[in-house]
């Protein structure tokens, strides 16, 4: 885009732990770095009285919210974006930081009309060694771009609200982010695909910009194979629960895609290069993605029972119920 008609741009930062305050400074600190300037950071407090006080005081420059939704990340975010008044609305998670020409590059896409929103590229920051068993296309399970997706800046389905820029009236026409669905705690629903799917129901389009670079932290509690086995866990659960949401015209297929082309290709290369010598961390990585595939899909049938368990107790108290 021409520099006359770049729009202007707003950044929603959400926190909820003072544990996780020089992530957040170090976040803020990169967006007031930013080549293209937004014209107002915005970091909103998840129900954390003693953060908000803080980060009222030390945080120059920012505007500080609280969250005037239930606690959880998406009533934090839809807090920060309904302040705003922004052609387009950022948002980045407060364990990133955004490389400089971060946000130059995301807005590229929205010179056509269509774009309803981008995510970019998503890189990790180790705390420690990356594990010899992660495979590349389960890097999402630690937040970041993994193989399978773009590596140039394509059309995508959905994009991840750690790394997300959307255009302003087509996020409010949907009302935000679906508050009471999105991550809690130990909770791992996919608030941001949900999202991106009720964007794109009148035709709006999603782009992946790879260059649009963010480092997020992969702290070494998230490095572990439980924690891997939990993460596959929670999204098999919450892919189901967020096809409860969805109408029919809006199904799965990019799952089904990854599951049916991406995971048995990197299978067979894993096992491939282990076969050639190169490394039992190549049969790790092969094991690793059959355990992935398996914790989703048990995660999904769990939740798959208890949906319908819920449903018979629905209809079991409609029949007793006196018309």
């Amino acid at each position: 885009m021409e520099p006359s008609i770049r729009p202007s741009v707003s950044v929603v930062i959400p926190t909820h732990s003072e544990k996780r305050w020089s992530s957040l400074v170090r976040t803020v600190t990169s967006v007031q770095s930013q080549e293209y300037a937004p014209a107002e950071i915005v970091v909103v407090v998840d129900h954390n009285a003693a953060l908000y006080r803080r980060a009222q005081e030390e945080l120059a420059g920012v505007t500080v919210l609280e969250n005037q939704f239930a606690r959880g990340a998406s009533g934090n975010r839809n807090t920060g974006a309904f302040h705003t008044d922004t052609a387009l609305i950022a948002f980045l998670d407060d364990d990133t930081a955004a490389v400089p020409d971060w946000l130059d590059n995301m807005v590229e896409p929205f010179g056509d009309p269509t774009v309803v929103g981008a995510g970019g590229g998503i890189i990790g920051a180790w705390e420690g060694a990356r594990p010899r068993w992660m495979p590349d296309e389960f890097l999402w399970t630690v937040g970041i771009s993994y193989t399978g997706m773009p590596t140039t800046t394509a059309q995508i389905r959905n994009v991840w609200s750690a790394n997300m820029l959307v255009r302003r009236d087509a996020f409010m026409a949907v009302g935000g982010f679906r508050t009471g669905f999105g991550k809690l705690g130990d909770q791992n629903r996919p608030e941001d695909t949900e999202l991106c799917l009720r964007m794109s129901v009148d035709g709006g389009r999603w782009m992946y910009v790879p260059d649009a670079v963010i480092r997020h932290e992969v702290p070494v509690d998230r490095t572990t194979f439980k924690f891997f086995l939990r993460r596959c866990y929670a999204e098999g659960r919450g892919k189901v629960q967020m096809a409860g949401l969805l109408d029919r015209s809006q199904d799965l297929a990019a799952e089904r895609d990854y599951l049916r082309r991406t995971l048995p290709r990197a299978v067979t290369r894993s096992l491939a290069d282990a076969g050639r010598g190169r490394g039992v961390s190549h049969a790790l990585r092969a094991g690793t993605v059959l355990a992935g595939v398996g914790a989703a899909g048990f995660g999904g049938a769990v939740e798959s029972l208890a949906a319908l368990q819920t449903r018979r107790r629905s209809a079991a108290t409609a029949e007793s119920t006196p018309a």
